[in-house]
């Protein structure tokens, strides 16, 4: 008799749980989420911040020859099909 009494106390908070964290569920989402939220926009003003500020009416052009990719690798060996009829 036993068994059965804490089988089904086991069995009732299991469901209880269950009930529970259906209602609870979007209110922890949602608090979660805020959390992140607040740490991205933290993240970000920082960065804002930390940038130094030009002017809006300068265009900064980097033209360095050195940041240009060259693909000089050869990838394979060229084949060249024909169809057959």
């Amino acid at each position: 008799m036993d068994f059965l009494e804490t089988l089904l106390i086991i069995l009732l908070v299991f469901f209880a749980l269950r009930i529970l964290l259906k209602w609870a569920a979007p209110y922890i989402f949602k608090f979660f989420m805020k959390k992140v939220q607040n740490k991205f926009e933290n993240q970000f003003n920082n960065q804002q911040q930390s940038r130094p500020h030009q002017k809006s009416d300068q265009n900064i052009i980097n033209d360095d020859k050195s940041s240009r990719r060259t693909n000089d690798k050869k990838v394979g060996e060229y084949i060249d099909y024909e169809e057959i009829e």
